[in-house]
Formats: C-alpha cells, sequence, structure tokens
C-alpha cells in the first residue's frame, strides 16, 4: 500500500521522484512511487510529457493504478487507458469503488466499456450501469452504491450483528441510511447512536427524518452547495419514489469544488479544465483558435469604431494618448462587476428574483465610481494639456464608460446564463467588445462634436 507522506519532505520526494523519471531510473522510480498518495501520482502525470508520463505509468504498483486513473483529468486518464490491454484494465478495477469505475469506464471507448461492465460481478455491473445512465455533471453520475441501509423495525442489536457480518464499512460512513419495510428512504441512524444506546432500542426510535436527500438529476454545483450549507458528509440519492439509489460522500464535492475552481479560471482564458497541457499542439491549436479568431472579431469591431474618427484623430493627438485610459479603466469596473455576478450564479445566490436589485446596486457603483474617477482624471487632463474642453470630454466620456461598464458587467453573465451558455466562458469577450468600443465611441464622438 501507499505509504504516508506527512513525515517525508513532499516537495523534494517529488524533485528527487522527477529527476528520476528524467534519468530513466526504474527501480528508484518506483521506490520513491511507494511514498506518494495515488492523487500525489496522478498530479506528477498530468504535469508530465507523454515519453515521461509513460515511463512513470509504468513504475506505479497495479494495485493503485485504478485509484490513480480516477483522480486524473479526462484527457491524461484516456491517454494512460490506451496503454493498457482490456484484461488489464479489468484488473486494476477491481478493488474501486462503484463510482470510480464508472468514471474509469466513461473514458473507454463502446468496445473496452463492455468489456469492463462484462468482467464484474452482477450487483457492481448493475451499479456502474445505473451511474453510467446519468449524466456525468449530475448527482446520479457521482453517486457511489457503496452504502450501509438497514430497515427501520429491527432493534440496535440485530444492526451491530448485520455490521460484524459485512465485516467493513464503506469510507465516509458516520451514518447507515435507514428503510422501511417497503425499502423506501426514511432517514439516517448515527454510528455513535448505534453504539451508545441499548442494544434492545429500536432503529425507528433513533431516526433522523430531518437529513435531507437529494434526486439523480441534481445538478453537481446544487450538490456542493447542499453539501457546504448543511455540513454534510454524505447524503443519499433517492429517486421519485424514495428508493436509494446510492450516496455522494464529502470527497466527491471536494473534487466538485476543484473542479469548479479550474472551470472558472481556465474558462475566462476559453480553456477548459480536462485539457492535458502536453496534448499534441495541433490539437491544442484547434480548440484555442476558435476563441482567437472571436477576439480577433472584436478588437476589429474597436479598431472600426476608432476609425470613424480617424480625422479627429490626426487634428488632436492628444486624444490618441488619452484613448487608452478610457478603455483600460471600463474594462476594470466592468470584470470587476462580471466577476462578482458569476460568482453569484455559480453559488446559487443570485436568481430571476435579485437580479434586478444586482443590477441596479451594480450600476450605482458605476456612476459612483464614474464621479469620482470623472473628476480626478479630469483635473489631470487640465493639469497635463491646459485644455479645459478636453479635460470636460475626457471626464464626460470616462463617467459614462465606467456606468456602462457596470452595467454591461452585471448584465451580460446574466443573459448568459439565460440562453444556457456559460458565463464564464464569454463573458469577458462580450464585456470587452463594449467597454472598449463604448469608450472610444463615447470620447471621440464628443471630442469630435465639441472640439472640431
Amino acid at each position: 500500500m501507499v505509504q504516508s507522506s506527512t513525515v517525508i519532505d513532499k516537495a523534494q520526494l517529488t524533485a528527487q521522484l522527477l529527476a528520476a523519471v528524467q534519468e530513466q531510473n526504474e527501480a528508484q522510480t518506483h521506490e520513491l512511487c511507494g511514498q506518494l498518495f495515488a492523487e500525489d501520482i496522478a498530479e506528477l502525470l498530468e504535469s508530465m510529457p507523454p515519453k515521461g508520463r509513460h515511463f512513470l505509468w509504468q513504475q506505479v504498483d497495479a494495485e493503485i493504478q485504478g485509484e490513480i486513473l480516477a483522480h486524473t483529468n479526462d484527457e491524461v486518464r484516456s491517454s494512460l487507458l490506451e496503454q493498457l490491454a482490456p484484461h488489464e484494465i479489468t484488473e486494476i478495477t477491481e478493488y474501486l469503488e462503484t463510482d470510480d469505475i464508472a468514471d474509469i469506464a466513461q473514458s473507454l471507448d463502446e468496445e473496452n466499456q463492455q468489456t469492463l461492465l462484462e468482467s464484474l460481478d452482477e450487483e457492481s455491473r448493475t451499479a456502474v450501469e445505473m451511474a453510467l445512465s446519468y449524466p456525468e455533471d449530475t448527482a446520479g453520475g457521482l453517486m457511489s452504491t457503496d452504502f450501509v441501509a438497514v430497515r427501520a423495525d429491527v432493534t440496535l442489536d440485530v444492526v451491530l450483528r448485520y455490521l460484524r457480518k459485512l465485516g467493513e464499512l464503506p469510507r465516509s460512513t458516520v451514518a447507515l441510511f435507514v428503510r422501511d419495510r417497503e425499502e423506501n428512504y426514511v432517514g439516517t441512524l448515527k454510528i455513535d447512536a448505534l453504539l451508545t444506546h441499548d442494544p434492545d432500542t429500536l432503529v425507528s426510535d433513533l431516526v433522523n427524518h430531518e437529513t435531507p436527500t437529494i434526486r439523480p438529476f441534481t445538478p453537481k454545483k446544487e450538490v456542493a452547495h447542499l453539501f457546504e450549507k448543511q455540513d454534510l458528509i454524505a447524503i443519499a440519492v433517492v429517486n421519485d419514489s424514495h428508493k436509494i439509489l446510492g450516496r455522494i460522500t464529502i470527497d466527491d464535492v471536494v473534487d466538485i469544488i476543484r473542479e469548479e475552481g479550474e472551470h472558472a479560471q481556465l474558462a475566462s482564458a476559453g480553456l477548459h479544465e480536462d485539457e492535458d497541457i502536453f496534448a499534441p499542439a495541433t490539437r491544442s491549436a484547434k480548440r484555442r483558435t476558435f476563441w482567437l479568431g472571436i477576439n480577433l472579431l472584436t478588437a476589429i469591431f474597436a479598431s472600426i469604431v476608432i476609425g470613424l474618427f480617424d480625422a479627429s484623430i490626426e487634428k488632436v493627438v492628444a486624444l490618441a494618448v488619452l484613448m487608452p485610459i478610457i478603455a483600460s479603466m471600463g474594462g476594470i469596473a466592468g470584470t470587476q462587476t462580471a466577476t462578482i455576478v458569476i460568482r453569484a450564479l455559480a453559488t446559487g445566490k443570485l436568481g430571476s428574483q435579485n437580479s434586478r436589485s444586482l443590477l441596479i446596486k451594480e450600476t450605482t457603483v458605476g456612476a459612483l465610481n464614474g464621479m469620482i474617477w470623472a473628476f480626478l482624471t479630469g483635473m489631470a487632463v487640465l493639469l497635463w494639456f491646459q485644455d479645459m474642453a478636453l479635460s470636460l470630454i475626457f471626464a464626460t466620456a470616462m463617467l459614462i464608460n465606467l456606468i456602462a461598464a457596470a452595467l454591461a458587467g452585471a448584465s451580460i453573465p446574466l443573459v448568459l446564463q439565460r440562453m444556457r451558455i456559460d458565463p464564464a466562458l464569454a463573458s469577458g469577450l462580450m464585456l470587452t467588445t463594449v467597454t472598449d468600443s463604448l469608450g472610444f465611441f463615447v470620447f471621440l464622438g464628443l471630442a469630435t462634436v465639441v472640439l472640431l
């Protein structure tokens, strides 16, 4: 088994492992792998080019390869699975929980997926097939069927004898699920209540009926929010008939939170969190070229706006000097607002009922900041160019652009959300188009009318 790395300098250990991989030292690589958790090895595999990744993978003990695969992103997992024969895939999934097996099965082609399913016992195969029947980003796709359920009409002594017969409990088990005679979910029985009450006590007398449940098609974001609000360790997934389908545990939710954080960070640049950083250059270029093209179109649009006032810029050189300031301030103001709105949408704090109030609030913030910075920058322009008219034009354009940026930053994510487009993915480009183009148009338009 994998040893704990808490007593070892993990950074030093990682550096030694990377050096061993680079030197193609099989013995040292294998020894160092034995001192790291599966999650650590998964991170290292994701950070290596294909040659080093393949070498490291070959030195990992087969008994933990399945756990490592369960922690890698989709692309890296697929690339590693391509190196394995069907019987090897079957072997490395032997000791995994059903939700991890389902994750691996989703990365296989249809033929290998069917081979893996056929290798499982009937109970595991049914559980994995059920998990695969739900979308990956829902509670059904996340759940594991490794749970313990007991009847409400039995005594604690019966439950204890049943648990002794099982021999072990699934991970993160702090409570048992309780069902009635019709197999319907009725609540939970805490382990500490099981151990501290008289063995002749009925389970029904200790059931917590207030424990929440969740439906299989609930989006994973809502699952994470429920865990956060209720301080849950595990939750039952039930169908419309209140039959228990499986459970979701806190370790699954930690993965959701990490993935959402990576998604928000990468989506703002038009990237995907599951992309292999060492994927072939042609594949990466193909993915990124779409957003580069979209950005080019927005830049061309802003250039066209500037081109409408080329005569004004030729006559008043100061306009060319001051234009970037207007665009930059609008961009920052819009990004601040958009970030707040996207965060509120992601955490479920913003909906149709309170979106109007937030629009009014953010527009007010934009107006207040606009007045402050219009005055300060207007005075700076006056001192710089000794031109009162230019100063007033600049201040007016600054005020209008900051208000418009705040309004756009708040409304664009909301509109994209209603159109079922990821706000984190498209808000940035749209916002840049609005703030740059509008800023240039207002500033140069006012200068043309007033000065020329």
